[in-house]
């Protein structure tokens, strides 16, 4: 079954104002109360919460860390414990951020549970790195980089972990994104948006399952900004250009059965006052993912 984790977390976010917290941690209730348990309930159950740490906004951390580094790893690896037993029992954990830092803890929960890749749905190629960038620091505009071993080795190589994932995918980004290049070179596959409005969703996901490494079982990563901002501007990074919920919704039935597991990102629930954004999520979630999982190879430590 489907085992549906919320991770209220938003340590990987600079905060959206001076003096203010980033709304992405109340986006796993903001989601039950859009419906999203109830239309899931009879392939899924409630597998718990797992609590991040208290957000800081640390612009004086340490030279040569991330933001709120302490209180990630510390997340990652009780949350990578969760999915691990999950996946070991034979479900398919589906985790709702919460930001999309929470791709360390899939990745942690992948390498020692049988190994898999990642596919990576995103508006943004998310590739920030200290080799790119004197900026970088917010771990989830970094996720992919940190997944594939290009970030600091303190967040990248987490007990001894990394690379987390043996092979990557990413969908979704606009041509306009900095690391596009870099990207392309860096990992096995990666799809822009144009290319799935114009060739269509299910080609790109007849691309990604033939990526060596992703024909085994991965984890699937889904941010809502890959959608266009005039279907969901209840993001930190809203651009143009972006998917619509159809879209969105054809691309995940085909990868959710060979996925052993997904994590749903990045929404916003302050920026959406009357809950219409939250329903647009839910219904994505509860129709693109209903088969998590079913066709996902089994743990094999």
């Amino acid at each position: 079954m489907i085992a549906i984790v919320s991770a209220p977390s938003n340590l990987g976010l600079r905060p959206p104002q001076r003096g203010a917290v980033p709304g992405t941690a109340k986006a796993p209730e903001a989601l039950r109360e859009a419906g999203l348990h109830a239309s899931l309930a009879r392939r899924a159950f409630d597998a718990g919460v797992v609590l991040p740490g208290r957000y800081l906004d640390d612009e004086r951390r340490p030279a040569g860390t991330v933001r709120n580094q302490p209180a990630l790893i510390d997340h990652a690896r009780r949350l990578a414990r969760r999915l691990v037993t999950l996946r070991r029992e034979g479900h398919a954990p589906l985790v709702l951020g919460g930001d999309c830092s929470l791709v360390v803890a899939a990745g942690l929960a992948s390498k020692v549970s049988g190994g898999g890749g990642l596919v990576h749905v995103d508006g943004h190629t998310d590739f920030r790195h200290p080799g790119n960038s004197d900026s970088y620091g917010a771990l989830a505009a970094e996720d992919l980089a940190v997944a594939i071993g290009r970030h600091l080795p303190g967040i990248a190589d987490i007990d001894g972990l990394g690379p987390y994932f043996d092979a990557a995918a990413h969908v979704g980004c606009r041509r306009e994104d900095e690391e596009i290049a870099e990207v392309s070179d860096a990992i096995a596959l990666m799809i822009p948006a144009d290319q799935v409005i114009l060739y269509g969703a299910a080609r790109a996901a007849s691309r990604i399952l033939s990526v060596p490494g992703l024909d085994y079982g991965f984890w699937l990563q889904i941010d809502v900004d890959v959608l266009d901002p005039a279907h969901m501007p209840a993001v930190d990074s809203p651009d143009p250009g972006g998917l619509s919920p159809d879209e969105l919704v054809d691309l995940l039935r085909v990868l959710a059965p060979r996925a052993w597991g997904a994590s749903v990102t990045v929404f916003d629930p302050d920026l959406d006052p009357d809950g219409a954004h939250a329903r647009t999520v839910a219904a994505i979630v509860s129709e693109g993912l209903v088969h998590l999982g079913e066709e996902a190879a089994a743990p094999t430590v």
